[in-house]
């Protein structure tokens, strides 16, 4: 069976575009249908994209193009375990952004390889990590400030309408609808009946 190459782009959430990775791969002569994409996440491995290519495109034999290291993941574990699974299941991982990976190297070379590889991912799976844990840091910072300064953080707290009573005793007599409530308490259908519950 021949060997395929496959390319996977990712990005954090759907707003976010993969026109950037999709054009270094195309820049490589790869085809629309070789490219797996994900709009993601990439804190786990929980993608449907990367699943598939895992479970049932990818072979021995295959290689796998990224842009980057951490479009499988920001997690060092994750990329650890991943280019474990890829080096026992005999397939090759090639990095855009690390040109040695990109190189085809003489039969019996290959521990050169190896060797830069392994500095490499340890180098940035640590600082893929890092960057996660500074998001995280500033996230924490910027709770505890807003704490300080007295933002309630979250949805604010439902209130009952200044026409509640009145509307709510029309509604429950059966003079109006459940629309029309809505409508003369300016509330959405969760919020009135969340507001009905607490008269109750």
């Amino acid at each position: 069976m021949d060997s395929r190459t496959y390319y996977y782009a990712r990005v954090s959430s759907k707003e976010q575009n993969l026109d950037r990775q999709i054009a270094a791969f195309k820049s490589l002569g790869a085809q629309e249908r070789e490219i797996i994409t994900d709009k993601e996440s990439g804190k786990d491995l929980n993608r449907v994209g990367y699943a598939a290519l895992k479970n049932a495109m990818l072979r021995r034999g295959d290689t796998l193009v990224i842009k980057s290291l951490d479009r499988l993941s920001r997690n060092k574990r994750d990329i650890k375990n991943e280019l474990q699974f890829f080096k026992d299941n005999g397939i090759r991982l090639k990095v855009i952004d690390l040109p040695t990976t990109m190189t085809e190297l003489p039969e019996g070379q290959e521990w050169v390889f190896e060797m830069v590889n392994n500095i490499l991912i340890e180098v940035l799976g640590t600082i893929a990590e890092q960057e996660r844990a500074n998001i995280r840091q500033r996230q924490a910072e910027g709770i505890e400030a807003a704490k300080q300064k007295g933002k309630k953080l979250g949805r604010p707290a439902l209130t009952f309408p200044a026409n509640w009573s009145e509307v709510y005793n029309s509604w429950k007599a059966g003079r109006i609808t459940a629309k029309t409530a809505m409508e003369l308490t300016n509330t959405k259908r969760t919020s009135f009946y969340k507001l009905v519950q607490m008269t109750k």
